[in-house]
């Protein structure tokens, strides 16, 4: 996602190492963009094909609202995505395919009843658009849910930050929680 293969980390829980202060276990470095915009659907670049490997996590505030598109590209070859977001429902607003375009595939956004799902299928050579609000604190995996592609990091983690007061933010573990 975004250039950069996802690598699961071996020794701590995202999770643990962000409520710990473990350093070394993640950057918050995650690209908004892709850092490279081409033909995500035509004839793609094989310099392309090996994207940065790294767990390198987006940072949300608390209530902040989200929007991802999510586009299918033809590295390797089209393939219908299952993206799955844990913690979160989200809204999805918008699927088709080809390239996604900002100024006129918004006008396909539906804003009045959009299916609340975890799991969207971005389709082969194809787009969708996901909305929700940050207001679930903690590490959060986006990955597909092709087993194979989880293993190869087609997956990221956003780091939702504490929001104010006790119900805005996630409980320490208790101090007897068995380590894994």
């Amino acid at each position: 996602m975004n250039n950069v293969s996802f690598v699961f980390p071996s020794n701590f829980s995202l999770l643990q190492a962000y409520q710990q202060n473990i350093p070394g276990v993640f950057t918050t470095d995650f690209p908004a963009q892709p850092p490279v915009k081409f033909d995500y659907t035509g004839n793609v670049s094989r310099s392309l094909w090996q994207p940065v490997p790294g767990t390198k996590l987006y940072k949300l505030k608390y209530g902040s609202k989200v929007q991802i598109v999510l586009q299918d590209t033809s590295i390797v070859t089209p393939e219908n995505h299952p993206i799955h977001l844990h913690g979160y429902d989200f809204y999805i607003i918008a699927e088709g395919f080809g390239n996604f375009n900002p100024k006129t595939d918004k006008a396909k956004f539906n804003l009045v009843d959009p299916p609340m799902r975890n799991t969207v299928a971005v389709p082969s050579n194809g787009w969708a658009v996901i909305r929700f609000v940050a207001d679930n604190p903690g590490v959060w995996i986006l990955h597909c849910h092709l087993d194979v592609h989880i293993a190869w990091g087609l997956a990221m983690a956003f780091l939702v930050e504490n929001g104010v007061g006790k119900l805005q933010s996630l409980e320490p573990p208790p101090a007897d929680l068995p380590l894994c």
